[in-house]
């Protein structure tokens, strides 16, 4: 069966951070990339990136797709039920001490999602592109949305103004987490965005040009700090051969 096209539909999606044990991340990349890819998507999910953390060697991050939360639901039932979970499930988990770092976010605002399909994903093998992609994740206090207003409608049009379009801009999805097998960090309110760049020194000169933005410089960030409860978090990655995000 062909992968489902999901392009420009994923409108619930987990950030999965995974802390692997000693010197096994390759070993994961590789089944994950050979393995639990299209058997993922012929079942309605779509695998958008998988990532090496630049700043963790035993760090891995992927991002899944939905369409929504019934689909979430039915695809993992199915996909973590099925016989090729149960295959090579038991040596994936055994890369892993920790695989419950996970967020589940939601598109904001419209247009604003992934539109990677899979009819463009590499086959495996392919060697990983020579890209670097940066994650910066907000929290603000739960039920408070002065944070995001901000960087939707202040630090957004700034990073358009100085650098390439984000990839996505993203934050919490608030629903129900209906799979607990799989659990997601809870209590949430984050702002993420996903930023493409030709190499590392293309995105410290954005973030330069950001920071020396007037606009961003003496009103944005100074109030998106007053409204953050803990200093942005930002992921430093390296795309493997198979991601969709690079």
């Amino acid at each position: 069966m062909p992968p489902t096209d999901l392009t420009g539909l994923p409108a619930v999606i987990e950030l999965r951070q995974y802390t692997l044990r000693p010197g096994r991340r390759d070993e994961l990349v590789a089944l994950f990339d050979r393995e639990f890819i299209e058997p993922q998507e012929e079942l309605g999910m779509i695998v958008l990136g998988q990532f090496r953390d630049l700043d963790d060697p035993d760090r891995f991050v992927w991002l899944r797709g939905f369409r929504d939360m019934t689909a979430r639901h039915r695809g993992l039932t199915d996909f973590y039920g099925g016989d090729v979970w149960a295959r090579h499930g038991p040596r994936a988990n055994d890369t892993m001490i920790d695989s419950d770092d996970v967020l589940l976010l939601r598109p904001l605002p419209t247009g604003s999602g992934f539109t990677c399909s899979p009819s463009g994903r590499p086959a495996d093998g392919a060697p990983a592109p020579d890209r670097f992609v940066d994650a910066t994740l907000w929290s603000f206090p739960p039920g408070r949305q002065d944070g995001i207003a901000l960087i939707r409608d202040g630090l957004l049009p700034v990073l358009l103004e100085t650098g390439p379009a984000p990839l996505a801009l993203l934050i919490t999805e608030h629903a129900h987490n209906d799979f607990p097998r799989l659990p997601v960090r809870s209590g949430e309110n984050v702002v993420a965005i996903l930023t493409s760049y030709p190499d590392e020194t293309a995105h410290r000169r954005h973030l330069t040009d950001v920071r020396a933005h007037p606009l961003a410089r003496g009103e944005l960030l100074p109030a998106i700090e007053r409204e953050q409860t803990a200093a942005p978090r930002r992921l430093r990655l390296a795309p493997t051969g198979r991601s969709l995000i690079s």
